[in-house]
């Protein structure tokens, strides 16, 4: 990490926000913004001078929905992001396992489940390879957990084991465990994880800071901080790790609302806030919950049932009583914690609507930065209501697209008519919607390019290992729904930047901090987004990345 704080960029192409674009330089001196000039009329150049022959240079990308602690640990143990096929989920977890004799449990992350009958995978799979210890596998998605027998039988889960509230075990024809746990359920097998050390999961943030920083992102919202059925709580890893001196992105900290507990848990959030005032790199002014589950597991709130759901009254399930919600985000509004919802589906979204209209009713909502993330389905009657009620909306624009997962698992539980209302990027942004991007990493590639291509054109990127089926580079998912080229790009700059409560870091002006990512082609004219790189990324005008 190189620490020289002054330095000039030139010939660059500078992004001004809003679609404005400049070729010129950029002077940074002691970490600030210094001049954003165009080429010709800027000052002598001082310090390290950066030549960008060309390249874009933009304010450092916001993610504003990220699970670091998660992702991180994947890095760290057996990751099975990089490839998609169950042979090789197979071969990585058996040379991990042999490579680590001593393992009383192997963890693992990152598998899909298009790959699976129903998209639930069973443990005889997992048993193939390892069948002496338990095996834990999350599926890239944060909402299910597949297990290898050993594990079923650790956990003490039978056919009899009921299905906790807002979660469900995956059973055969007669009612045996397959090996598949959803959402609440994964708590079952949780606690068979080896407890990870303070030092554990600092690491998993560094490997997660350094993954972060080589695709341009120097801040983040992480959306899951106490302890939960993924992993373990980060904040004192965080607190240390910015004590220590060793992180340098910014992190607005999502205070995990536990569901297992009530009101009582808001002096915990306020606590906690107050430990980080004083830290420059941590804020902790956000709470984040939970109301749904996700589509293709059939836990998605939705206002009509599933297309294709065995039971027909079946609709997916709200984590939180509507009227509870509306109580918890009014206590919450009052001691001036922005709130980040998690809603999936159409009638999710419209309860944690409802939530904020009950706070603004109440005479709530001065001055917060509420914000409802995910938003598979959204009910054409709320589009408006989120410039109405001041709500941001956090969008994952890689999930839009028609790769195998959408095609075969999720489109036929939606239907016809509601394929239309999903990821309605479009309908938002005309309704007066603000737009925040967010990855939600490991759920999905943090790379915010990859995410502005499928956002715009509404397929899957080419470099994307994932984009799997014959439709998911060349039919688009409902391209109307695709928002323009500065609309994506605002989205992960000043609609990221919003939500993080990081104004001053989301555009290039004087006076600003020095928050940059040095893009090597020129954005406007690279017909393929996903194939452009990261040259260097700097937080405060410090170096945090940079291809060699």
């Amino acid at each position: 990490m190189q620490t020289d704080r002054t330095f000039t960029i030139v010939n660059a192409n500078l992004y001004l926000g809003q679609g404005r674009w400049v070729r010129g330089q950029i002077n940074v001196s002691d970490g600030l913004i210094t001049d954003v000039t165009e080429d010709g009329s800027g000052t002598s150049p001082t310090g390290r001078v950066i030549d960008a022959r060309g390249g874009s240079l933009l304010p450092g990308f916001q993610d504003a929905h990220v699970h670091p602690e998660h992702g991180g640990s994947g890095l760290l143990g057996v990751d099975l992001a990089p490839v998609h096929d169950v042979t090789s989920y197979q071969r990585l977890l058996r040379d991990y396992a042999e490579q680590h004799p001593h393992d009383e449990v192997i963890v693992g992350y990152g598998w899909y489940g298009d790959l699976f009958p129903g998209g639930m995978p069973n443990a005889a799979v997992l048993d193939e390879v390892i069948s002496d210890r338990p095996v834990i596998v999350n599926g890239h998605d944060g909402h299910s957990m597949w297990c290898n027998s050993r594990a079923l039988e650790r956990a003490g889960i039978t056919v009899t084991t009921p299905d906790p509230r807002g979660g469900r075990i995956v059973r055969d024809a007669a009612g045996r465990p397959l090996g598949t746990l959803l959402d609440a359920a994964m708590d079952l097998a949780a606690a068979l994880r080896p407890v990870k050390s303070l030092d554990g999961v600092k690491a998993a943030l560094l490997a997660a800071q350094r993954r972060l920083n080589s695709v341009g992102v120097t801040a983040w919202a992480d959306a899951m901080v106490g302890v939960s059925e993924l992993g373990p709580d980060p904040f004192e890893a965080y607190l240390q790790l910015a004590h220590e001196g060793a992180l340098h992105s910014h992190v607005s900290l999502g205070l995990w609302w536990d569901r297992t507990r009530g009101l009582e848990q808001i002096e915990d959030f306020v606590r906690r806030r107050e430990l980080v005032r004083d830290e420059p790199l941590l804020s902790a002014s956000t709470v984040k919950i939970m109301q749904d589950g996700m589509v293709e597991n059939h836990t998605a709130a939705m206002l009509a049932p599933y297309a294709d759901a065995t039971d027909p009254a079946q609709a997916g399930e709200s984590f939180i009583a509507p009227h509870e919600l509306n109580e918890i985000s009014q206590r919450l509004d009052a001691q001036n914690f922005d709130i980040h919802y998690h809603a999936c589906g159409d009638r999710a979204v419209r309860e944690c609507l409802d939530a904020v209209e009950a706070v603004r009713r109440s005479g709530g909502g001065v001055g917060r930065r509420h914000q409802i993330a995910h938003l598979d389905v959204v009910s054409p009657a709320d589009l408006e209501r989120f410039a109405e009620l001041d709500v941001t909306a956090n969008i994952q624009m890689l999930w839009a697209r028609r790769d195998k997962e959408m095609i075969e698992r999720k489109l036929p539980q939606l239907g016809v008519a509601r394929e239309t209302a999903q990821f309605p990027f479009a309908s938002l942004r005309r309704a007066g919607a603000r737009l925040a991007a967010g990855s939600d990493w490991p759920v999905s590639d943090p790379n915010p390019l990859w995410a502005m291509h499928t956002g715009m054109l509404r397929t899957a990127p080419s470099a994307d290992v994932h984009a799997i089926g014959d439709e998911a580079l060349t039919h688009p998912l409902e391209r109307q729904e695709g928002i323009e080229f500065s609309a994506a790009l605002d989205a992960y700059l000043t609609g990221a930047a919003w939500v993080n409560r990081l104004d001053d870091r989301g555009v290039l002006r004087p006076g600003l901090a020095a928050d940059l990512v040095l893009l090597r082609q020129s954005l406007r004219t690279t017909p393929d987004l996903s194939t452009v790189e990261v040259v260097e990324t700097f937080v405060d005008g410090v170096s945090v990345y940079r291809v060699e």
